[in-house]
């Protein structure tokens, strides 16, 4: 009997493989989900540790649940439900976490990491800058411009994933990039 191949393999039959307890599914799965958790999670919160921890605690809870899914079809969509849970639990845990950040931060992150000359340096800087300015949202808006700009989520998804109207999810988007746009204002 020859291995299946894994990694030739769609998210929706790694996940039925992975629902019928086929651990090197499960394996394959969580190699090809843990990168877009964590770039998710490095856009809602401030530390790295944290980043890393909140991509570990999705991971397990994906795994020990992924056999309750009962539509592989939705994976993406319940995984993003995972995501947003884990995001509300930590920032209900750590409020403290969610404070203002200063100016004096970023400015240290800035000037601590050297840059090499040309667009790599000016990717670099802006990206900063881009997540500087989205951790001064609360968190509400954060989660749900970062569900639309990042994920590309429609509005009923966000509106499905974070439990909350259509027009709310509508306003907090717009609430949102009106406060990015004021925050990066002498950058764009």
């Amino acid at each position: 009997m020859s291995k299946p191949v894994y990694k030739n393999k769609d998210v929706i039959s790694l996940v039925t493989l992975a629902q019928s307890n086929d651990i090197k599914a499960l394996e394959e799965l969580i190699k090809r989900v843990q990168k877009h958790i964590f770039a998710i999670f490095s856009h809602l919160v401030e530390k790295s540790e944290d980043v890393s921890d909140l991509t570990q605690e999705v991971l397990l809870k994906m795994a020990k649940s992924v056999s309750q899914l009962k539509n592989p079809r939705k994976f993406n969509s319940w995984l993003n439900q995972i995501i947003t849970n884990q995001y509300y639990d930590f920032a209900k845990k750590n409020p403290e976490k969610f404070i203002e950040l200063n100016e004096e931060y970023f400015n240290e992150i800035k000037d601590k990491f050297g840059c090499e000359p040309g667009e790599k340096c000016f990717f670099s800087e802006l990206e900063k800058l881009i997540k500087k300015a989205l951790m001064t949202l609360p968190k509400d808006l954060r989660i749900t411009i970062v569900l639309r700009e990042y994920e590309g989520l429609s509005y009923a998804d966000i509106s499905r994933i974070t439990n909350t109207a259509i027009g709310t999810v509508k306003s907090r988007i717009s609430r949102a990039r009106m406060k990015l746009q004021n925050e990066l204002k002498e950058f764009i």
